[in-house]
């Protein structure tokens, strides 16, 4: 990780395990950013400001938040399962249950969303709202307790750097190995 003129700057993909750590605290942002978004709504309606989180909100979940869920499942998951590590194979089911609900949540408020985004609408179900928020907040308090010491504690450097390209290639990002 180098620092820039803007303070630090993210980690490389060849620091795969803090790459994911630093995309759960942008998910945790976005959650955010989609709970201040329905408060707005119901004071302001979907006015310029409303209409500019929606895109942004659709944007990282259509693209970000795909390839972490990819990342993990396609890569992360398996890697810990190869290595051994104690309840992998339980945690890959754990996973991708979790993942594939949140896939559901998704795909309902992305509609509200690109109504939003449009001008449409000028209102999000709370209750769905509250479902993906929650959802996603136990699930990434959970990865970062259990799935990413697990990870640091079972994967060698030659597996990091698998994971580390495999998530660089997903992003159309050359892989830059740093000493």
């Amino acid at each position: 990780m180098t620092a820039s003129l803007l303070g630090a700057a993210a980690p490389g993909f060849d620091r795969p395990l803090e790459v994911l750590e630093a995309c759960h605290a942008r998910i945790l942002k976005q959650c955010a950013t989609l709970d201040r978004l329905r408060a707005h709504l119901l004071e302001h309606g979907a006015d310029a400001e409303a209409r500019q989180a929606a895109r942004a909100i659709l944007t990282y979940f259509d693209t970000a938040g795909m390839h972490h869920h990819d990342d993990e499942e396609r890569n992360l998951l398996p890697l810990l399962e190869q290595a051994g590590a104690p309840g992998a194979c339980e945690l890959t089911e754990l996973l991708a249950h979790e993942h594939d609900a949140q896939a559901q949540l998704w795909r309902r408020l992305r509609q509200q969303l690109e109504q939003i985004a449009g001008g449409a609408a000028a209102g999000l179900d709370p209750a769905l709202t509250q479902a993906f928020v929650a959802s996603h907040r136990a699930h990434l308090e959970f990865e970062n307790a259990r799935v990413l010491p697990l990870a640091r504690a079972h994967l060698g450097a030659d597996a990091l750097e698998r994971l580390g390209r495999a998530m660089a290639a997903r992003r159309g990002i050359p892989f830059e190995a740093r000493s």
